[in-house]
């Protein structure tokens, strides 16, 4: 295996022992995030009836969900880095519940987005970023295996709640079913509860505010009525302000690091995934509704998702195990790049998929496409930044890509409105992702040729201040040696002259 990444977390990371635990919780909550939004479409035809809206309006609850889900990332990471992840994904495990149950009682579609599209969203979001970040913090010689099986997650989830929506609908209704479905979403406060803290527990150095020094100044006053404020004082308190000022800056450059923005590997990862969005969710939002559309009965259309999550379960975590071997994880990203490629081909080729085998067949593909993307989506940024800066960087990436996001499904079913066909969708979205992918190749081999002249002349630079320094030593001492020479001469002649005049003095006298 290639050797890790440097980390400067200031510890060292387990890679095992209670990180599996975490793992699994992290399966879950990853699981219920990316895979309740496309299990969710198995009521689109039976809500699309009830609130009489068109495609692109019922859409819109899934858009809703996940660019919520995404866009909720740097509150997300803002209260993960001040509370930590288990109290985070907790708090976002009862908002999926509250959101869903209110669900069952809603009696329009705009009420349908607030409560499934924006309270459900939200809390998702609480779930999918610290369940990320608390890998980075478990793991680093197995990460890229310990995030593809916590990204296993979604395709189990999904293989499991795309039967249990159609079960529950057929048995409970909507309403029933959203009900339901709010107490299982409960289950996301129980793998939060795994979310041991780890790392280093150095509480931050309290400095003194301005009142705590006005105080002491005023204590110092009431003790001696003679003394009085010296210029020294007055310019501490006036100090004290501006360390205050810079400490919230700080502190809000800790929470969210903009500096980021200047990083090229992250630009590279932020366009090329910001193009991929646009394309990415929308295939599997619409399906199941396809395959109906196609004359399939409902519980066949449903068993396509199970086929796809069923290949994307195995497709993740093999993956990660692929993606963390010596050939693959030093140029991971182009790994990545062709996933995404491979991702949109087969979008391009459902169109030819007729009946129900030839759904099948594209299910296969792209459950494996799928799991191969998802499983390298958090692992290549967490490659590109370092486990440091990870918490900021999934942040700014998910409030980025949450545009792209709400606007693909809604994109895909505008055209199925307009030309009342499936197939102009999944060509956009295959082109789309085909060109993302093929963006992500050409600028990452430039990124790396990038960061390998960069090392090369900062390895040149080394060596020449290494010869410089040694120089300059050999320099320094034929200096002190010459300077030396020079303050021994003086004092050497003077003593010879003064012995020779001894000499012929003492001859001189011995004559006489």
């Amino acid at each position: 295996m290639s050797p890790p990444a440097n980390t400067d977390l200031g510890y060292t990371p387990p890679d095992g022992g209670w990180g599996w635990a975490v793992v699994f919780g992290a399966s879950i909550s990853v699981g219920f995030a990316y895979s309740f939004p496309k299990a969710f479409t198995v009521y689109f035809k039976e809500l699309r009836m009830v609130f009489n809206v068109s495609y692109s309006q019922i859409a819109w609850v899934t858009s809703i969900m996940c660019a919520t889900t995404y866009g909720g990332g740097p509150i997300s990471s803002i209260l993960v880095n001040r509370f930590g992840s288990r109290p985070v994904v907790i708090f976002g495990g009862l908002l999926c519940g509250i959101g869903m149950i209110l669900a069952a009682f809603c009696t329009s579609i705009l009420q349908l987005y607030i409560c499934v599209g924006v309270v459900s969203g939200f809390g998702l979001a609480l779930n999918l970023q610290p369940s990320v970040i608390i890998i980075g913090k478990y793991f680093l010689k197995r990460r890229p295996i310990a995030n593809g099986l916590a990204m296993a997650g979604s395709p189990v989830m999904l293989s499991t709640l795309a039967p249990l929506n159609q079960f529950l609908f057929d048995n409970f209704g909507w309403r029933g079913s959203f009900f339901i479905l709010g107490a299982i979403l409960l289950n996301c406060c129980v793998a939060g509860a795994l979310f041991r803290p780890i790392g280093m527990a150095a509480d931050p150095v309290r400095k003194p505010t301005i009142k705590q020094a006005e105080k002491t100044v005023k204590e110092q006053t009431n003790k001696s009525s003679v003394e009085m404020l010296s210029p020294k004082t007055v310019s501490s308190l006036s100090g004290t302000e501006d360390e205050e000022d810079k400490d919230c800056c700080e502190k809000f450059n800790k929470y969210l690091d903009f500096s980021l923005f200047k990083h090229r590997g992250f630009l590279i990862y932020l366009i090329g995934n910001v193009l991929m969005f646009l394309g990415f969710f929308a295939p599997i939002v619409f399906l199941a509704p396809y395959a109906k559309h196609l004359g399939i009965d409902e519980y066949s259309a449903a068993f396509l998702l199970s086929i796809l999550a069923i290949v994307d379960m195995i497709a993740r975590p093999t993956t990660g195990i692929i993606a963390n071997s010596k050939w693959v994880r030093p140029k991971i990203q182009y790994f990545f790049s062709f996933s995404i490629a491979f991702n949109g081909a087969c979008h391009l080729l459902c169109p030819l998929a007729t009946g129900y085998t030839g759904l099948v067949i594209y299910s296969v593909f792209f459950g494996l496409a799928f799991g191969m993307v998802c499983a390298m989506l958090f692992e290549t940024l967490m490659d590109l930044v370092g486990a440091a800066r990870f918490t900021s960087a999934v942040g700014l990436v998910t409030i980025v890509e949450c545009c792209t996001i709400l606007l693909g499904p809604p994109i895909g079913g505008t055209l199925i409105d307009t030309f009342g066909d499936y197939k102009y969708m999944f060509i956009k979205c295959g082109a789309v992702m085909v060109l993302a992918g093929t963006f992500l190749f050409i600028m990452n081999y430039y990124n790396y040729r990038m960061l390998a002249k960069e090392e090369r002349e900062r390895k040149a630079t080394e060596e020449t201040m290494k010869d410089h320094k040694h120089i300059r030593t050999e320099t320094e001492d034929g200096n002190i040696w010459a300077k030396e020479k020079m303050q021994d001469g003086p004092e050497v002649e003077p003593l010879t002259d003064e012995r020779e005049g001894l000499k012929k003095e003492v001859n001189g006298k011995s004559e006489v």
